[in-house]
């Protein structure tokens, strides 16, 4: 008897990716967009004082500008086209699924279907548009009152608002473009990007302090070995997952009695991934906009500045709500127990020693709070701890534990597609081959 081509798992070798042509293409694709991205990380909104703004930048590195600098991949500090990145959008996708889960009007939509999902895709760019003319004018305030501005008047907040709004708009299309023919979340690797860009400047900087003698070399040392536990640490858990027995009964077709397999629902410790960290840091950019509109030099922005600087109490109490308050309500979003047990019950699958319906519910609600405490718990000291750290030691690294989980992530998840990529670019030639076959015989 012939072999079955199909009967054993594919291996991914460098052949196998030298034939998935369309894999090679969306991966070439994915690089040209995040190279146009990078490439507007350095065109200025024009009218800045490139001096002024240095030292702006220089006194409130260490506290949220320097964190958003550093996910924008460096163009807030240079105050570019791209400075605001992508963070209005996301703000609003959060508030638009804060209203989704309010509102019975957004409810209705969300059930319909594509139709539902496109019109609250429009609403959200809707949003994004007022955020971005909201915060771009705050900047442009802002950058006027600690004089990095060549010419200040009504003429350059208009030229800055239109031009920080094309850019969030240009950046939130090449997101949703590399979705659809790239590889990965375009809008996660557009953040990922710039987190990445800045990682050789953050660790020259911090290498030229122990040269110098400002920081030890053990400290040093010991940075660089936390970071690499933390990034061991994501890896563990983000692979890792509770296994939730599924048990389907033999049912009789005809003379054959099928069914009696056993399978298991897959559920993740960190059900929401990446998504908490990435919506608190976006929301916390909120008070620095409001502050913006009273002056770069007020009394009011420094003591914002002050109170929200990395390593205070209020912004790891305000940082860990939002972690916490997000991966409960993602978690909510993405995953419906009723609905699992329901389709379920469909199915004629139960879990053993659990009624199906209500109870199966019940014991699936249970399991995903208990998974959603220990990967909120996970997620806010991964991204507190090394704050804590940092600040404690005066080292101005900011490649801290939100940068490092949003990098760990979305090289996972991106590797992970390339992966199913190329096993099923593997497996339709073998159904070919096996075809072929057949019709010789």
């Amino acid at each position: 008897m012939a072999r079955n081509p199909l009967g054993s798992t594919p291996s991914i070798s460098g052949s196998a990716f030298a034939k998935a042509t369309e894999l090679q293409q969306r991966l070439w694709f994915t690089l040209g967009a995040l190279l146009v991205y990078r490439l507007g990380t350095y065109i200025p909104v024009p009218g800045i004082d490139p001096a002024a703004l240095s030292d702006l930048f220089n006194d409130n590195s260490g506290g949220l500008l320097g964190m958003f600098n550093m996910m924008a991949g460096g163009a807030l500090g240079r105050m570019t086209i791209f400075a605001l990145s992508v963070f209005p959008y996301i703000t609003a996708s959060i508030i638009t699924q804060l209203l989704t889960a309010v509102s019975p009007q957004l409810e209705a939509l969300k059930k319909e279907g594509e139709t539902g999902r496109k019109k609250i895709n429009q609403y959200t760019r809707y949003l994004t548009v007022v955020l971005a003319i909201v915060q771009g004018y705050g900047f442009a305030v802002g950058l006027e009152s600690a004089g990095a501005v060549t010419d200040p008047g009504i003429f350059f907040r208009i030229t800055t608002v239109f031009t920080l709004l094309g850019g969030v708009m240009f950046l939130m299309w090449l997101g949703e473009q590399v979705t659809s023919r790239g590889i990965g979340n375009g809008i996660s690797l557009i953040i990922f990007t710039g987190i990445v860009a800045e990682l050789p400047r953050a660790l020259a900087g911090t290498l030229e302090l122990g040269r110098t003698g400002a920081i030890s070399a053990i400290l040093i040392v010991a940075l660089l070995i936390m970071a690499i536990a933390v990034i061991a640490f994501i890896v563990f858990i983000e692979r890792s997952q509770r296994r939730i027995q599924i048990q389907y009964p033999k049912r009789q077709m005809g003379n054959k009695l099928m069914g009696g397999e056993s399978s298991h629902l897959p559920l993740k410790i960190n059900v929401p991934g990446v998504i908490p960290p990435i919506f608190a840091s976006s929301l916390m950019a909120l008070p620095l906009t409001a502050a913006s509109f009273s002056g770069g030099t007020s009394d009011w922005i420094v003591t914002i500045n002050a109170l929200l600087g990395r390593g205070q109490p209020l912004y790891l109490l305000i940082l860990i709500f939002l972690i916490v308050f997000f991966a409960f309500f993602y978690t909510a979003i993405v995953f419906n127990p009723e609905e699992t047990a329901e389709n379920l019950r469909k199915n004629g699958g139960y879990v053993p020693g659990i009624r199906p319906g209500e109870s199966t519910a019940n014991y699936l609600d249970f399991i995903l709070t208990r998974l959603t405490v220990l990967g909120s718990a996970y997620l806010a000291a991964v991204c507190i701890l090394p704050e804590i750290l940092i600040s404690q030691y005066s080292v101005p690294f900011y490649f801290g534990g939100t940068s490092l989980l949003i990098v760990v992530s979305v090289t996972l998840d991106t590797v992970s597609q390339v992966q199913s990529h190329l096993i099923a670019h593997q497996y339709e030639g073998l159904i070919k081959k096996s075809r072929l076959r057949g019709r010789t015989r």
